[in-house]
């Protein structure tokens, strides 16, 4: 009897993530890379400003043809318009998080309460659009010189903030080619068994999609797993 009861449950779980494949919604773990006690080589491409529709597609082609999996910090008003490419994001297997809604820095930081209202339009238009409910969040410009009442404001809103420890700078060197890209993003993370890489893909960065397959080429080559956060 109990090994009939072991073989249903096992048949039911199978049958579970047998139709969350097929609807994409599959929730994968929040993972604090840069936390973990190993010795093991990890990179977790992260984008920004996205989604867009001339470059996040080109880069989605990439991550499928590479068969890598990557981190979308989303803004919330970039997604009218480009609903089905959120939509491929989750369903070929990448996480999705929020970034901002407006991106309008005063706005945002203006007060906690700001700076909440806008976190919730992002996740409720993730939400609404997926049936995912994003829990990972990057503030816009990272953590690093952000109050720490609004730190401590998302993290009671049971959100994880991720920030970067390495980059292309595509979001600082203007008109940067794509081995200009790919240099950065070496030098930056260089002697660093874990990194996690700030990249973008709004439709100002088609020299960063153009330096990508290089960029995963590098990490590949170095021994790291790619990872999703």
């Amino acid at each position: 009897m109990k090994r009939n009861t072991d073989l249903l449950l096992a048949f039911m779980l199978a049958l579970a993530l047998f139709f969350a494949l097929c609807t994409g919604k599959v929730y994968a773990k929040t993972v604090n890379v840069l936390a973990e006690e190993t010795d093991r080589k990890v990179v977790c491409l992260t984008f920004d400003d996205g989604p867009s529709s001339l470059v996040t597609p080109v880069i989605l082609d990439i991550l499928e043809d590479e068969q890598v999996p990557a981190t979308f910090f989303l803004v919330g008003r970039q997604i009218e318009g480009r609903e089905e490419i959120v939509k491929r994001m989750v369903r070929e297997g990448h996480s999705i998080g929020i970034h901002t809604f407006t991106h309008e820095y005063e706005k945002i930081y203006a007060s906690k309460e700001s700076l909440l209202k806008d976190i919730e339009l992002t996740r409720r238009k993730i939400d609404a659009l997926t049936g995912i409910s994003p829990k990972i969040y990057r503030f816009p410009g990272g953590s690093f010189s952000i109050r720490e009442e609004l730190k401590s404001a998302v993290k009671e809103q049971g959100y994880t903030y991720i920030d970067w420890n390495a980059c292309c700078r595509d979001g600082e060197i203007k008109n940067a080619s794509p081995d200009r890209l790919v240099q950065e993003a070496i030098s930056t993370s260089k002697e660093k068994n874990k990194v996690i890489l700030l990249l973008h893909d709004s439709t100002t960065h088609k020299a960063t999609a153009d330096a990508l397959p290089s960029i995963i080429s590098y990490y590949r080559e170095q021994g790291y797993a790619f990872s999703k956060l």
